[in-house]
């Protein structure tokens, strides 16, 4: 089972920028697909960007050209470079594989405002 450790989080002001780590630990992560997901209050867990063991990405449309998925196979790492960020994408985020298993991790609160 994956192991997954976020960090990065943070109060920013709309407009910022924030990066967030995600270590995972096992042998798998090189070979899996890697997905970020954040779950804001009151709403359900969503998928926010995955990327695949060859490097493609995806994004949901509310964070297209403002976010960027990567990943270091070589530190069993994925990363989120966040951008001009808004109000709306205060919430707690998560790495997990994509699709998700169970197992997440405690996740890392990410919170824009003035």
């Amino acid at each position: 089972q994956v192991q997954l450790v976020e960090s990065g989080g943070g109060l920013v002001q709309p407009g910022g920028s924030l990066r967030l780590s995600c270590a995972a630990s096992g042998s798998i992560f090189s070979i899996n697909a890697m997905g970020w997901y954040r779950q804001a209050p009151g709403k359900l867990r969503e998928l926010v960007a995955y990327i695949t063991s060859g490097g493609s990405s995806f994004y949901v449309d509310s964070v297209k050209g403002r976010f960027t998925i990567s990943r270091d196979n070589a530190k069993n790492t994925v990363y989120l470079q966040m951008n001009s960020l808004k109000p709306e994408d205060t919430a707690v985020y998560y790495c997990n594989l994509f699709p998700w298993r169970d197992g997440w991790g405690q996740g890392t609160q990410v919170t824009v405002s003035s």
